[in-house]
């Protein structure tokens, strides 16, 4: 399951060649709109006659050389210049030679993969041996220096893992997954009015696979090589909204309820554009088993695809979400939360209670931890008296698994006698609900038109 709404990236920006630069490593995770470099000034001391002279010299000695070689080896981490002037250690993935120069994948030691880019030997530096950084949470621990209440917070808030997340059979899969996808295919995507870049490895086939940039058609999400390709098929294309139901609309917000079994191109078209986003998504193309919420913008021209999560139609393990995914422009726009919110409202009303499928993704443990906290603390604040957890998982359908990792991480519960004991001081519920004015969620249950589907029966079904 992952998510939605990055604390640190800023959301993409519509194609615009005079937008600014990225102005930090977090920015570029969210596809910013690329400007080029300036190019460097042809009149190198201007107004004088040996500014001429260099030109000219230059000019009679043909073309450039080619830069010298940059690191020969893989897998070692060297200091490597970032867009922004500064420099950051980076782990060499992969390298390959361009018209006799050579280019490397590298990965931001201190990053998460969808910062991971291709750069020139001109940005790489020496190699760095591999030390603990002073600044970093865990080696202030490890030295034995208490970390500020602050720098504990954000420590655990990150880094706080919850139970059952990744036994062994599964921590072999994700490193098999990162091993066959540690490199980006698709560097850039065009839907509709934004370019975004990409964050992830996506099985697209392979031979779109091969280009740097793919077009995306924004209503039906067919996916082109070309955009001369893109512009007939939008002539010919009558598609301008996702291909279910409409069970939700509020304002200019659609959501709409499309059954993986009856609209599979579509179902696998949008996992596959989701999984640029998403490191540890596994689903691509059995799309049967699942039903898809799609949340849409909508105007005059149509719904414009915004975000969307998936669910099983029948899970044994009470999940009311498999996959998140918000795209990059319309992150920090709290539709992350809208969605996790939408998939809590269809579990209350089927009367049941639920939970993400695991592992979370890191944006998608930020993102449900705030979730929890909010909705935790809004019971407790208007139902004053003795709560047990399981009274508190019947009000707001989370697992009472969730509940108890959540007050913990919050330390609002005690274990005392064999039983966990909840204890939250008023102070705490008047600040919590100080934020939820500044914040509203944009989901307005009394818009929600949906029946829970009759559950689907295993056996033989009975002659009437």
């Amino acid at each position: 399951a992952k998510m939605p709404e990055p604390a640190a990236p800023l959301p993409s920006s519509p194609k615009d060649p005079n937008a600014p630069a990225a102005g930090a490593v977090a920015d570029a995770a969210a596809g910013q709109s690329r400007q080029a470099p300036a190019a460097p000034s042809t009149q190198a001391g201007h107004g004088s006659g040996a500014g001429t002279a260099a030109d000219a010299s230059a000019a009679a000695k043909g073309p450039p050389a080619p830069a010298p070689d940059g690191p020969k080896t893989t897998d070692k981490v060297y200091s490597c210049t970032w867009k922004n002037g500064q420099i950051y250690p980076a782990r060499i993935i992969e390298r390959k030679q361009l018209e006799g120069r050579w280019e490397y994948y590298v990965h931001y030691e201190e990053f998460d993969r969808r910062l991971d880019e291709w750069v020139s030997a001109d940005r790489m530096g020496e190699e760095i041996i591999k030390s603990k950084s002073k600044d970093s949470p865990l080696a202030t621990t490890e030295s034995g220096q208490k970390m500020t209440r602050t720098q504990k917070r954000k420590h655990d808030e990150i880094n706080t893992t919850l139970p059952n997340e990744l036994d062994a059979t599964t921590a072999a899969l994700e490193h098999e997954r990162e091993q066959a996808t540690k490199v980006k295919n698709i560097q850039t995507v065009e839907l509709g009015e934004f370019e975004m870049d990409t964050w992830y490895f996506s099985p697209y086939p392979e031979e779109y696979s091969k280009c740097s940039k793919l077009f995306v058609c924004e209503f039906c999400l067919k996916y082109f090589r070309k955009s001369k390709t893109l512009e007939r098929h939008k002539g010919k294309c009558d598609c301008r909204h996702p291909p279910g139901d409409e069970i939700y609309r509020h304002e200019n917000i659609s959501m709409f309820e499309v059954d993986g079994g009856k609209a599979k191109i579509y179902c696998q078209s949008l996992c596959l554009l989701s999984k640029l986003f998403l490191d540890h998504k596994t689903l691509y193309y059995d799309v049967d088993p699942f039903i898809f919420y799609v949340i849409c913008e909508c105007d005059e021209q149509g719904c414009h695809v915004v975000g969307y999560f998936s669910k099983e139609k029948e899970s044994p393990d009470d999940h009311n979400l498999a996959c998140i995914m918000v795209l990059p422009p319309h992150q920090r726009k709290r539709y992350g939360r809208f969605l996790i919110t939408f998939s809590y409202e269809l579990s209350k009303m089927e009367g049941r209670v639920g939970t993400p499928e695991r592992p979370l993704s890191d944006l998608g443990l930020l993102g449900y931890r705030s979730y929890w906290k909010s909705e935790l603390l809004e019971v407790l604040s208007k139902n004053r008296g003795n709560l047990s957890i399981k009274d508190i998982s019947q009000l707001t359908s989370i697992k009472p698994d969730d509940i108890i990792t959540t007050l913990q991480s919050m330390g609002l519960i005690k274990y005392w006698k064999g039983q966990h004991l909840i204890s939250v001081s008023p102070k705490v519920i008047e600040d919590h609900l100080a934020r939820i004015t500044k914040a509203a969620c944009l989901f307005e249950p009394s818009k929600l038109r949906w029946t829970p589907p009759a559950p689907m029966s295993s056996g033989p079904k009975k002659a009437r």
